[in-house]
């Protein structure tokens, strides 16, 4: 274990920009994404990322709680009254939700949205919230209480004015449709990095492989340590604006959904995995764990590997990741 000062993960992307490498920055789904092709000419390149922002925008419609003709707004507003009956792509997105929120033990859980927000991290909390105030705010939360029906591919919210959101999945969701998309149009290789959400195919034009970075966010051209990503997603969860401190202990933005209260201990989780949006998913929950449960829960996972930075920068990997640490 190493000690780090002031480390937090983020994603940055080293790539070889020659003449075949294309790339569009954009706000889709209220976040920033880069979109990045390897393409034979820049006509190409745009089309192949017109196609991207377009598949990105149909997944946001689909999923949207802010949009009131989604089928998600749909599910939301006949909470506690009936199911709805939504497309095959939405009820098995949901399905997959709830088979990880099982894996999590809940600290995962879409009907997180259902929390009352008695925390506020823009500077205008005084004094914590009562006890009896934080209980309550869980009170719809609870992903056993999300009714699906398979014969009828029908969403049914149990309790009154519960609510569901894909805020911890959603982007990963829409890098893994993105990428799969274009793979069928006959892109090679490329990057879709959805403010953080990070899913790769093929190599860079020289055929090396895309390469990330976790870095100092104090200091972001301070490198900890290089990555080659080949294939496959890396997610990191983690924001160190948005907190609160009382009694001397930091409170991230990130609650966890069985209790109420905010995470604390980790600055940020950084997952690698197949997918985006699985990775989306556990990068989220290990920060809701903590470390030990959370890289203990990782080692049982074939095929995930995470880094964590706690919250007195020490850095911490899980079995089967070797760092090469930059001094």
């Amino acid at each position: 274990m190493k000690t780090l000062f002031s480390i937090s993960a983020f994603l940055i992307i080293s790539a070889v920009f020659s003449q075949n490498t294309y790339t569009k920055t954009l706000k889709l789904m209220g976040s920033r994404f880069d979109i990045t092709v390897v393409a034979e000419t820049e006509d190409e390149g745009n089309n192949f990322i017109e196609i991207a922002v377009n598949e990105i925008s149909r997944i946001e419609k689909l999923i949207s709680s802010w949009d009131a003709n989604s089928q998600t707004s749909e599910i939301i507003r006949n909470a506690g009254i009936k199911p709805v009956v939504v497309e095959n792509e939405l009820f098995q997105l949901i399905k997959r939700c709830l088979k990880i929120s099982e894996l999590t033990n809940g600290a995962f859980d879409i009907s997180y949205a259902s929390m009352d927000k008695v925390w506020h991290f823009d500077g205008s909390m005084t004094e914590m919230p009562s006890q009896e105030a934080i209980k309550k705010s869980v009170s719809k939360v609870g992903y056993k209480n999300i009714i699906l029906d398979e014969a009828n591919h029908s969403v049914f919210l149990k309790l009154e004015n519960m609510k569901i959101g894909f805020g911890a999945i959603g982007k990963g969701y829409a890098a893994d449709k993105a990428k799969a998309l274009l793979q069928q149009k006959g892109v090679k290789a490329g990057i879709i990095n959805a403010s953080g959400d990070l899913n790769t195919w093929g190599t860079q034009p020289d055929g090396k492989d895309w390469m990330v970075a976790i870095v100092n966010p104090l200091n972001k051209s301070k490198v900890f340590s290089w990555l080659p990503v080949s294939n496959s997603a890396v997610v990191t969860s983690g924001n160190y604006e948005k907190y609160v401190i009382f009694n001397d202990v930091l409170f991230s933005h990130i609650i966890d959904p069985r209790t109420g209260y905010p995470s604390t201990g980790i600055l940020s989780a950084t997952v690698f995995t197949a997918n985006a949006e699985l990775a989306d998913a556990l990068a989220t929950s290990i920060f809701v764990m903590g470390v030990e449960t959370g890289l203990d829960f990782v080692n049982q996972l074939k095929g995930v590997e995470c880094v964590i930075v706690d919250k007195d920068n020490k850095l911490h990997t899980s079995n089967n990741i070797n760092l090469k640490l930059i001094d």
